[in-house]
């Protein structure tokens, strides 16, 4: 009687009695099943860790310049991390503090609030409630750079009447970034609350609780994934942001890293690129750090199983 091999691999199989039978290895058919996307894998991460590399070569250059940029690691020193830090003309401690508060605060409030609007659209039926999603949707057709103008000037009416919330703050900055931001992070967030099953809230009704406590105590907690992307997102795009940023804050000791750091390299007679790699360096330590503490609920599906 002879066995038939089931195969489960490119490369083995079990016979008709269940004993295992290994074919020889074959690199074209390795290639075909699973080689080519290693393949794949490792010129992506050679090309997104290539111009990483260039960057910390330059901060730990210590003659201040791109020259000879090409010889990754030729010189290494921590000159231009000293610098940066200790030099009196670059307040690299304050835009750093800065762009922490003004990204954190903008990061949780955007969550915070454009979830209650999500919450809103999805649950509720009002009138208005069309018109308003697809108001949101076409307000993000235009570009941010559009409104810097009026921006400014309604930035500069409103510090006449209270000073705190105006010109040079950061409040007003935090203010002007969530208008912005409050769009398009709503209707993500409406589009993941649609897929919770409303049964979720019927059955709380039921039991007695109101629209606040199933927002809070059920709602937020099966959407931690958005909240999270959205968080992060939010986080970032304030950390990058540079044109409103450079138009509201106008005293150094006030700006952020995005635009304090600017001005290392806006000098045509001399650009202190090393410093500014440095800076950007630093620079992406909260970047990563926010990112893996998030990483777990980015990942996770936590409506996963939720109904039956």
């Amino acid at each position: 009687m002879s066995t038939r091999a089931i195969t489960s691999g490119p490369g083995a199989g079990l016979t008709g009695y269940g004993t295992y039978e290994k074919r020889p290895f074959n690199v074209g058919r390795w290639f075909r099943a699973t080689g080519w996307r290693h393949l794949v894998g490792v010129v992506m991460i050679v090309f997104s860790c290539f111009p990483l590399l260039f960057v910390l070569s330059s901060s730990l250059n210590p003659k201040g310049t791109l020259t000879g940029s090409n010889a990754l690691f030729s010189a290494i020193g921590l000159d231009s991390y000293a610098r940066i830090l200790s030099s009196p003309d670059i307040p690299y401690t304050d835009w750093f503090v800065n762009t922490l508060i003004i990204a954190g605060i903008t990061a949780l409030a955007t969550v915070f609030l454009g979830a209650l609007a999500a919450y809103s659209f999805s649950r509720m039926r009002f009138t208005g409630r069309r018109v308003g999603l697809v108001s949101i949707v076409i307000i993000q057709m235009f570009p941010q750079l559009l409104a810097v103008v009026a921006i400014f000037l309604l930035m500069s009416s409103i510090g006449d009447w209270f000073p705190a919330l105006g010109l040079n703050t950061r409040i007003g900055l935090i203010m002007v970034y969530l208008g912005g931001a409050l769009g398009v992070n709503t209707y993500l967030m409406y589009g993941f609350f649609n897929t919770i099953p409303a049964s979720i809230d019927e059955a709380a009704k039921i039991d007695g609780a109101s629209h606040a406590r199933i927002f809070f105590t059920i709602i937020l907690r099966l959407a931690a994934p958005i909240l999270a992307v959205v968080a992060l997102l939010s986080f970032i795009a304030t950390i990058n942001e540079f044109v409103v940023a450079s138009v509201i804050l106008i005293d150094p000791e006030n700006q952020t890293l995005a635009v304090g750091l600017t001005k290392l390299v806006s000098n045509p007679r001399y650009a202190d690129w090393s410093a500014f790699s440095a800076g950007a360096v630093m620079a992406a330590l909260p970047v990563m750090a926010v990112f893996l503490f998030l990483q777990k609920y980015i990942v996770g599906g936590l409506t996963a199983g939720s109904v039956k």
